[in-house]
Order: C-alpha cells, then sequence, then structure tokens
C-alpha cells in the first residue's frame, strides 16, 4: 500500500486537497517525508482520532479509512464530531469457512446500529464487496463500490525465459492462513521421480516459519524448499520463476498475484476472496480448491509433466485492469473537487 499512499497524496496536492495521514509512526523511506504524518503511537488510531477531532479545529471534508474495523461504535461518535464525509476501505479477508453463527449475528446487529454513520463503503474486490453485504445487511448495497488494489506495472521485470523443468515460488506472510503447510504436503506425495524435480523458493517471514521448516524436515523434503527471506524487492524477483504459488485459505485480493501475472508468471491458487477475479483456470494460471492438498498435488504432478496456461502474455490485461494509477484514479474520484 505504500506506493498508492505516496501517489494518492500527490494527485491530492495537485489538485490542493491537503491530507492528514494517521500512521503509528512516521516514515522516511519512499515519499512518505513529503506527507504531513501524525503518528498516534501505541494507542488505537480510533481513539486517537476521536481526541484529534476534540482537540483541534480541523475542519475535513472527508475521512477515509483503511483497515479498520466497519461499523463499530467508532463512526457514530465520529459523526458526532464531525459532518464530513466517512468512506471505509475494507481489506479485510474472511475465514475459509465463514464466521461462527455468533459473529455473523453480532455483524448484523452492528450494520443495524452503525452502518448509517458511514457514507461510503469501499471493496477491494468484488468478492469483498458480497461479504461486507453479507456481513452487514443488502440494504448497504446502494452506498457499496469495487476499486481495486493496483500494481506499479513499470517496476517489475518481465519474465524473458521458460525453463524445461519449471521453477517455483511463493511469497507471503508465513501463518497459517497463507496455506504453505498444503504446499509441503502436496510436494510430499508425488512420486519420488517427480518430487525430485520440484525446488520452490519461499519469500517472506512470519510466525509460522518454524512449524513450517519442521513439517519439511518431518516429511523429508528438505531438498524442494528453500526459505529466502523477506524481499523488498519481489518486483525483481518474479521474472526468474515459471510459476507462482498462492495456497491460500483467505485473501481480500493479492497483489503478489498481480505483480507475478504483470512480471508474465502464471499463478497457481486457491478459489478464496477475490483470486478468481483475476486468474481463470487454464488461461493465465490454475485454480484448486483451498486446502485441498490432493488437487495441488495433482497439478503439480500435471505441470511437471509440461502443462501449461493458454496464456504466456499476462502484463496487458494487468496493465488495462489493475494498475496503481487506476486504482489512485478511482480513489481520487471519490473526493474530487467538483467543477
Amino acid at each position: 500500500m505504500d506506493h498508492f499512499f505516496w501517489e494518492f497524496d500527490r494527485i491530492c496536492r495537485d489538485h490542493a486537497i491537503e491530507i492528514d495521514w494517521f500512521f503509528p509512526n512516521t516514515a522516511a523511506h519512499g515519499t512518505y517525508t513529503s506527507l504531513h504524518i501524525i503518528p498516534f503511537g501505541n494507542v488505537s488510531v480510533e481513539a486517537f482520532f476521536l481526541q484529534h477531532l476534540i482537540g483541534a479545529d480541523t475542519g475535513y471534508a472527508y475521512i477515509i479509512t483503511h483497515f479498520v474495523e466497519l461499523c463499530t461504535p467508532f463512526f457514530s461518535k465520529l459523526r458526532k464530531l464531525t459532518d464530513a464525509t466517512v468512506i471505509t476501505v475494507d481489506h479485510n479477508p474472511r475465514p475459509l469457512h465463514g464466521y461462527p453463527v455468533r459473529k455473523r449475528i453480532e455483524k448484523r446487529i452492528k450494520g443495524i446500529l452503525f452502518s448509517r454513520y458511514i457514507d461510503k463503503f469501499i471493496g477491494v474486490s468484488q468478492y469483498t464487496e458480497n461479504q461486507i453485504l453479507k456481513d452487514f445487511g443488502r440494504s448497504l448495497k446502494r452506498k457499496t463500490a469495487v476499486i481495486y488494489n493496483g500494481v506499479i506495472i513499470d517496476d517489475i521485470d518481465i519474465r524473458q525465459t521458460q525453463h524445461i523443468v519449471p521453477k517455483f515460488m511463493t511469497a507471503s506472510h508465513l501463518r497459517f492462513s497463507k496455506g504453505i503447510q498444503d504446499l509441503i504436503e502436496a510436494v510430499a506425495g508425488l512420486p519420488a521421480t517427480a518430487r525430485d524435480l520440484v525446488k520452490v523458493d519461499v519469500y517472506g517471514d512470519g510466525p509460522y516459519k518454524e512449524t513450517l521448516l519442521e513439517n519439511i524436515r518431518n516429511r523429508g523434503v528438505e531438498n524442494q524448499f528453500v526459505f529466502m527471506g523477506s524481499r523488498a524487492d519481489l518486483n525483481k524477483v518474479f521474472c526468474n520463476y515459471d510459476f507462482m504459488i498462492q495456497p491460500t485459505h483467505m485473501e481480500c485480493f493479492s497483489l503478489a498475484i498481480l505483480e507475478s501475472l504483470a512480471a508474465n508468471v502464471p499463478v497457481i491458487t486457491t478459489n478464496v476472496g477475490g483470486n478468481e477475479e483475476v486468474i481463470v483456470d487454464g488461461v493465465n494460471g490454475f485454480i484448486f480448491p483451498a486446502a485441498d492438498v490432493g488437487r495441488l498435488r495433482t497439478l503439480l504432478a500435471q505441470i511437471l509433466k509440461g502443462q501449461r496456461p493458454q496464456n504466456q502474455e499476462m502484463r496487458h490485461d494487468i496493465e488495462l485492469s489493475f494498475s496503481i494509477r487506476q486504482m489512485v484514479e478511482n480513489h481520487f474520484q471519490l473526493i474530487k473537487p467538483k467543477p
């Protein structure tokens, strides 16, 4: 999201719109130094912002939230302090099998009580918009919209060669919900002749790393997986591979998928979240049911035998529909001054 924040701030400044950004702390990388950041430290951003409104004459015309829980008492308290138009952007994936009944009821009640204080709900995929309506009530349809996430196309290197034995990578935060354990099981269950051909480079870090390493040792696939750590330059890395594998159990709309496709690297991923809004099975990648180790294993075996998606030139499609430029422009249209 860094590049989105930088570019959104720039286009607003170009139109004489000033933004106060509320982040946990200040930052110096990229163009963060040009943003007017108000750090809120270790307290909740909601509590800090409400106090900020009480103590300052802000004159905000719009208040936009990212990564803030929807339909909570915060929004009713906010309405008492400001007449600003409130827009909330939902980036949050839902559990694979949905919420428990109790939580579903709680969310529906919160929708009844607090959705009236939010003027616009933005989902980062059609899946997300559908989940907003499912969580908080279909009566919100008139004030929901989809704005897809985007990537900086020009910064992503393009794959130039296709290896005879395909090279695989995966890139994610290492936690259970990302499904890397399913990939380990799928590879471990391949026939030995196929398994010995598999090499998966794992990019990322997280709390589940040690468990994954233990799984790899227990399943005897140490030669098949290499943990590469976190990289800030994945846009230069995707092009070295033939497939990106994302066996996730929950997702809203994955930037890693967009970046991989922009590098002309097809994606093997699950049927969750907004994945199927960008991946067409057999065309620019392959789709399998989340947590279905057997189906993933079959896909890997077929790929090792030579199966490939139909479309090997995917960058143009991403440029047309999922660029950072389009993302920024679509968000700016929400607040663009009327002529």
